[in-house]
């Protein structure tokens, strides 16, 4: 069955890095775009960044543009999220997902706490 497992998740100081890892199993990852959101506390899920199946193109919202890079690893069927620069409102859970056809999601990880805070 389809797994999406999250990693990397932590404290983190404000303008430091983080970098998540989303390791993908049960189904061909290099065939599908992945997507990480973001849940803040007492706010709604959030989308903050997307990757085609062959990492060709990216995308980010605009929160987050200029800061955070998602990349992956088709060998090794993880995705990353490099976060730089981080703020404290950048505290949230963070999910991986897989993407079925061109943006509708068909499985979440199980999520990583990020918290940015000194």
């Amino acid at each position: 069955q389809v797994q999406l497992v999250e990693s990397g998740g932590g404290l983190a100081q404000p303008g430091g890095p983080l970098r998540l890892s989303c390791a993908a199993s049960g189904f061909t990852f290099s065939s599908y775009a992945m997507s990480w959101a973001r849940q803040a506390p007492g706010k709604g899920l959030e989308w903050v960044s997307g990757i085609y199946s062959d990492g060709s193109d990216t995308y980010y919202a605009d929160s987050v543009k200029g800061r955070f890079t998602i990349s992956r690893d088709n060998a090794k069927n993880t995705v990353y999220l490099q976060m730089n620069s981080l703020k404290p409102e950048d505290t949230a859970l963070y999910y991986c997902a897989k993407i079925e056809g061109t943006i509708a999601v068909d499985y979440w990880g199980q999520g990583t706490q990020v918290t940015v805070s000194s």
